[in-house]
């Protein structure tokens, strides 16, 4: 092998690493949503901080009825879904107010496209009255989950 096969190769390995370093640090990490661009079918449907899920979900604040929920986008062959899932059923047996709505995202296809749901599993933490207040893209950790469902009360 020549000077430059070897120089390709060690570039490789470090463009890899940094980006094995960087997936690990943000995977599953809870962010307040940045605003998107309006949904094409929807126009006037951006998800901003404090946006209704309602207005994605058809759901209102009066049918949640909690102090909080989580909303986890799953599909069937998911590993770290399931994981997710029993995550989610965990806090919500340990914090009080708390509802857990699992939805399916292969069913549900409108309603990813709307929420910009690019992979599975995907969390969104709701306030009381349903906004949208945090998201986790990845298997968010336990921790990390009830600390922002403590920053709501």
């Amino acid at each position: 092998m020549n000077g430059w096969g070897i120089a390709v190769l060690l570039a490789v390995l470090v463009a890899a690493s940094g980006f094995g370093i960087w997936r690990a640090r943000t995977d599953g990490r809870l962010t307040t949503p940045s605003p998107l661009p309006p949904n094409p079918r929807e126009k006037d449907a951006f998800i901003t901080p404090g946006v209704p899920f309602s207005t994605f979900s058809g759901m209102s604040a009066a049918d949640l009825g909690v102090r909080a929920t989580l909303v986890q986008f799953s599909t069937t062959f998911c590993q770290p879904c399931r994981a997710t899932r029993k995550i989610l059923d965990e806090v919500r047996g340990m914090v009080d107010g708390v509802a857990v709505i699992h939805i399916d995202a292969e069913d549900n296809l409108d309603l990813v496209r709307a929420l910009d749901v690019r992979r599975t599993p995907t969390v969104f933490v709701l306030d009381a009255r349903g906004a949208v207040v945090n998201k986790a893209v990845g298997q968010p950790r336990k921790a990390d989950v009830i600390a922002a469902l403590g920053a709501l009360s």
